[in-house]
């Protein structure tokens, strides 16, 4: 009988020496209280619990890749969207992420959905699509001010998806398709214009010289009689035959 109890005596002492062995990795921490109450922040490595009288809570450190549900958010100029994001963030004080808050990766989730409508739905639809890392960057500072009472640290957002509906996508095809006319209008004009002022510019030079004036007739002769085998009718300027013959040395 004594040998069983000493036996039993043995078990327990030895169950409570394993139980109380605690190993922790690199990346984690362990979250300690005594009686109920915080007592200290232990790890890595190998720790110590007092079985009953201390409890210990793992937290990871490492980044954690948070994906956002879909939400459907209305922009400033109510256009309905559907829009995805993915948040990286990770624990840089474990106390605060165990005792301030129930869930921290809940609670991070929830609030990343929220400020995600929130932002969002401060832009137009152009921004949405446009502007993604400055919303991304607005959205990672809110989070981060929010969650720093958590010790919680945001590194990270990420839009990844914004989904339109079709009728939409034809509004925005037919938008697109107008600015690529418009711009090329404007292109055409613009050069027109510079057409016109150098043309302009040949006119007078022109106009100085009547010599070049006969050059640039016959020129113009000789190019179109190469190009038709035809009689051509070509009706000469009174103004240039006068010019021939005060340049005429026989008269």
């Amino acid at each position: 009988m004594t040998l069983q109890f000493m036996a039993i005596i043995v078990f327990l002492t030895l169950a409570l020496l394993f139980s109380a062995i605690r190993i922790l990795r690199e990346y984690e921490r362990g979250v300690v209280f005594l009686l109920g109450r915080f007592y200290k922040v232990k790890g890595p490595g190998f720790i110590i619990i007092i079985p009953f009288i201390q409890q210990m809570v793992r937290v990871d450190l490492r980044t954690i890749v948070m994906d956002v549900p879909t939400q459907d958010v209305i922009s400033k100029d109510n256009v309905s969207v559907k829009v995805n994001a993915v948040v990286y963030f990770r624990v840089i004080d474990p106390q605060k992420a165990i005792i301030q808050v129930e869930n921290f990766f809940d609670a991070t989730s929830q609030l990343a959905q929220t400020t995600l409508r929130s932002v969002l739905g401060q832009h137009e639809l152009d921004e949405m699509l446009a502007e993604r890392d400055k919303l991304n960057a607005d959205i990672q500072g809110i989070l981060d001010s929010q969650t720093d009472a958590w010790g919680i640290k945001v590194a990270n957002v990420e839009i990844k998806h914004v989904d339109l509906d079709e009728s939409m996508i034809r509004a925005i095809a037919r938008q697109a398709e107008a600015e690529r006319e418009r711009r090329a209008k404007v292109i055409h004009a613009e050069g027109e214009l510079q057409a016109s002022e150098k043309l302009l510019a040949a006119a007078k030079v022109l106009s100085q010289q009547p010599q070049a004036i006969q050059l640039r007739y016959l020129q113009t002769l000789t190019e179109v009689a190469g190009d038709r085998s035809s009689t051509i009718v070509f009706p000469i300027p009174i103004n240039l035959i006068e010019s021939w013959r005060k340049n005429d040395p026989s008269e």
